[in-house]
């Protein structure tokens, strides 16, 4: 083999080493879109959650003041049973 041959030899196992660790690459940047999936997804649940928890503070609001509501209801009945 002559000066030309090697060359060629080392040029195909540079390009194959290139190959190589452009896969590997390939493989992590699919790992990181799972990692990305997976927290997209956690971070729609999460708002899930604070969305239902804010809506569960409101509805337990409500339910305060119409508590606070009967009561006052019942205070001005009962204020009115001695005079009958």
């Amino acid at each position: 083999m002559d000066g030309w041959d090697w060359l060629g030899v080392l040029a195909m196992l540079m390009l194959v080493a290139i190959l190589a660790m452009l896969l590997m690459q390939c493989r992590q940047v699919g790992k990181m879109a799972q990692v990305l999936d997976q927290w997209h997804a956690a971070s729609q649940q999460r708002q899930r959650r604070i969305t239902q928890q804010a809506e569960l503070q409101a509805a337990l609001r409500a339910e305060k003041a119409h508590v606070q509501q009967l009561l006052r209801k019942v205070e001005i009945l009962q204020a009115m049973l001695p005079a009958l």
